[in-house]
């Protein structure tokens, strides 16, 4: 493992400032530095907020990083950043400050896609991912089911979100049930103690024959619920809401994700994104994936969420698998097509 390179990977395509240490699936240092206090009030990420909180960020991370891994600068063989998708001027940051320590270092600059590195970075938990494997993303900003054939070159997107991600719709849920931003946690806990049977909403794209996904109706059934009840006069029972909400979500994400995984022939299933550290995603997701003979992969909570050490993780595999580095006329692309793990 000491023989093989060590990448330094910067992340920040949304609201956290990542820097990450890797040599091959070694996971060495990992830093993150979140705003999702700053943007807390308004509901959601104010990219202008985002942006200048990266810059203040970025020195103080990396140094976090380079003495949690007691390693020096001049000890990185090459840099890997966020390319893309994200927000252009928070992906902006993170480029500009890759390209300075590339040229200052004299070392290799690797723009790659955030998506698939939330993929790589299950490797740094469970060791090499098989080929090929099926990875179900799901983030504030993302839900997609990937087939995996290799992450450094060949993944196929085979299904999408047609309007909110899951994360997205959580966040409105909460807000709707005026619980805290981010939504994710304070649901979760408070399905804890509802009854997912409650109230039947909708399981959006159920069985529609496609792997894409669709929560917006799901959203506005809450929404409903919630105005009918204001209507009627009667009290909202929060934790039963978030439980039916939230039982709605992960059944057609594990469902989804369990079909193509038979469909395809492939045996691995990965889940990840800041929506996998979600508990009855995760009990569902095994149970399902136990019935169906496939092993679940799911990284520790800390390496779901946006952080350095999966952008480094893919910058290794990028590495590992000889692509030629990028130029450092790198441009950031905010719809980076999860096709390209590579920039180009």
């Amino acid at each position: 493992m000491s023989g093989q390179p060590l990448i330094l990977g910067i992340e920040t395509s949304c609201d956290e400032t990542g820097v990450g240490l890797v040599r091959g699936c070694e996971l060495l240092g990992d830093e993150v530095a979140s705003s999702v206090d700053q943007h807390a009030r308004f509901g959601g990420v104010v990219p202008e907020v985002a942006s200048r909180a990266h810059l203040e960020a970025m020195t103080p991370t990396v140094r976090r990083a380079l003495d949690g891994a007691g390693v020096k600068l001049s000890d990185v063989d090459a840099i890997a950043v966020t390319a893309g998708p994200g927000l252009a001027g928070a992906l902006l940051v993170g480029v500009s400050a890759a390209k300075a320590y590339a040229m200052a270092l004299g070392k290799p600059l690797y723009g790659v896609n955030h998506l698939v590195g939330h993929v790589a970075v299950d490797q740094l938990e469970h060791g090499p991912l098989p080929k090929p494997a099926i990875a179900l993303l799901v983030s504030g900003g993302h839900t997609s089911l990937l087939l995996v054939n290799d992450l450094a070159t060949d993944v196929v997107s085979l299904g999408d979100t047609v309007d909110d991600a899951a994360g997205e719709a959580y966040d409105k849920v909460a807000r709707l049930l005026e619980l805290p931003y981010p939504g994710g946690p304070p649901i979760d806990k408070a399905a804890q103690r509802g009854n997912p049977k409650a109230i039947r909403f909708p399981r959006g794209k159920w069985g529609d024959g496609t792997y894409d996904f669709s929560f917006s109706g799901l959203k506005t059934a809450v929404a409903r619920h919630v105005e009918d009840a204001d209507r009627g006069g009667e009290p909202l029972v929060v934790a039963d809401i978030a439980a039916a909400f939230q039982e709605s979500v992960v059944d057609v994400l594990t469902r989804k994700a369990v079909d193509a995984c038979v469909e395809h022939g492939v045996s691995t299933l990965v889940i990840s994104g800041g929506v996998a550290a979600n508990s009855s995603l995760r009990e569902l997701a095994l149970q399902r994936c136990q019935e169906a003979g496939i092993e679940l992969r799911v990284p520790r909570p800390r390496l779901c969420t946006d952080n350095g050490a999966m952008i480094a993780a893919l910058g290794a595999e990028v590495v590992a698998a000889g692509l030629p580095p990028s130029t450092l006329d790198l441009a950031t692309d905010t719809s980076l097509p999860v096709e390209h793990p590579l920039a180009v």
